[in-house]
């Protein structure tokens, strides 16, 4: 019987494996030498949560599905219902397509076709490539379209120490701002999070956090990490973001499926702009017909 993902993409490099499914891209499995570094979820499954999915062409909410776009208002679909929003984009019922492969790599493409609310066309790639303690993630998207088009890249990576309690685990984060949110999730105002609860550039432990927050004002350390989940032996997996990706949205959940039943996990989430872009235009990117762009983040495991 065939995976309710489609096809499912095996990766190997010395010692390193991954899962990429045909569908929305996602980032099914990732072990480091048999210690799994991000959460897992069966085949037989949909992403839970949105697990491992990209996000093109906007990460997070847009409220109400609504923007102006010359003075004429869009209207997305509703794909979040609870909340009316619109969330994560356009592809994350999307079969991509099968463009190159290796053994420690695989491309894969789909194009976003003009449609409610976002009247463009885009062809876009991501490439997923092993390295000997993680792996790099590199997305591409040209407007191939006859006019400027607005874009912004997120993904929805849930991070874990496998053999570790998520609760056990300590989260760190290198933001120096929170987005405030309303009742739907949805951007207030862009605040600092010194002297807050939300400062968690000194680390917290995940079992004291309840977050689905977006963090601006992001730094990165030696080798371009973002975030950082640490085993109380030391352990770590970081998250990498190279320039473009400015903003990080974290969000616990106490009910992910896991092998033993529901537990806590942690989504930290790498976004090129915040939620609600196409409205507020905060590091939304715009491409010109023909132009193309390029962005990479990565999962990094050291033990």
């Amino acid at each position: 019987m065939r995976a309710l993902t489609g096809e499912q993409f095996i990766l190997e490099l010395a010692g390193s494996t991954a899962i990429v499914t045909e569908l929305a891209a996602s980032l099914r499995t990732l072990r480091v030498h048999g210690v799994d570094i991000v959460e897992p979820y069966g085949e037989d499954t949909l992403p839970p949560f949105g697990c491992g999915i990209v996000l093109v062409p906007w990460p997070n909410r847009v409220p109400d599905g609504v923007w102006m776009l010359d003075g004429q208002k869009q209207q997305l679909d509703i794909t979040e219902a609870s909340r009316n929003n619109a969330i994560h984009g356009l592809l994350r019922n999307t079969a991509y397509r099968l463009v190159g492969r290796t053994d420690e790599s695989v491309t894969l493409a789909a194009t976003v076709y003009p449609q409610h609310g976002y009247p463009f066309l885009l062809d876009t790639t991501v490439h997923y490539e092993l390295t000997g303690h993680g792996i790099v993630v590199t997305h591409h998207i040209t407007n191939v379209g006859e006019k400027a088009a607005p874009v912004a890249i997120g993904t929805h990576p849930f991070l874990t120490i496998g053999d570790v309690p998520t609760e056990a685990l300590t989260l760190t984060v290198h933001a120096s701002t929170r987005f405030e949110v309303d009742k739907r999730l949805n951007p207030l105002q862009e605040v600092a999070v010194e002297g807050t609860d939300y400062d968690l550039r000194e680390g917290r432990k995940v079992g004291d956090l309840d977050l689905d927050d977006a963090f601006g004002g992001v730094t990165k350390t030696v080798g371009d990490v973002s975030a950082t989940l640490t085993a109380p032996d030391g352990r770590t997996v970081s998250l990498v973001q190279d320039e473009n990706f400015g903003y990080v949205q974290v969000f616990t959940t106490p009910i992910f499926p896991k092998k033993d039943g529901l537990g806590l996990a942690i989504a930290i989430e790498p976004m090129t702009a915040p939620a609600d872009a196409f409205n507020s235009g905060q590091d939304l990117t715009w491409l010109a017909p023909g132009e193309h762009w390029t962005a990479t983040w990565g999962i990094r495991y050291s033990g």
